[in-house]
């Protein structure tokens, strides 16, 4: 991942600047808040390649641990240490379009309690 990217990513991940407001919910006041659909919203304004490894390793891990991953949890996976290997990879893997890997990567998610599915 570029130095660039990452440095998004945190921003993303650690600003209440960001906030998105909504008409339904008015304005939210730190991305605690911030429903997964805005967060992921700013991945892809930042960096596209994000939001698409992003969806897959949301998806990854609702298929492979049966439950729906929170916006807290993967912001934590963005940027606890250097990110969530998988979910890094998943990121590099979706800006280089390699579907390969993007399956490789899948396949190691591991749940947070339970191993692998």
């Amino acid at each position: 991942m570029t130095l660039a990217l990452a440095a998004a990513l945190t921003l993303v991940a650690n600003s209440s600047a960001l906030a998105q407001s909504s008409p339904a919910r008015g304005n939210l006041q730190s991305t605690n808040n911030v429903p997964l659909a805005d967060y992921l919203g700013l991945l892809q304004q930042i960096a596209p390649a994000a939001e698409e490894g992003a969806k897959a390793y949301l998806a990854a891990f609702y298929q492979r641990c049966g439950r729906t991953l929170s916006t807290v949890e993967l912001r934590r996976a963005m940027t606890q240490g250097e990110g969530d290997p998988v979910l890094m990879g998943l990121i590099r893997a979706s800006h280089l379009k390699d579907s390969a890997t993007r399956d490789q990567w899948v396949q190691q998610l591991r749940c947070p309690d339970k191993g692998t599915r």
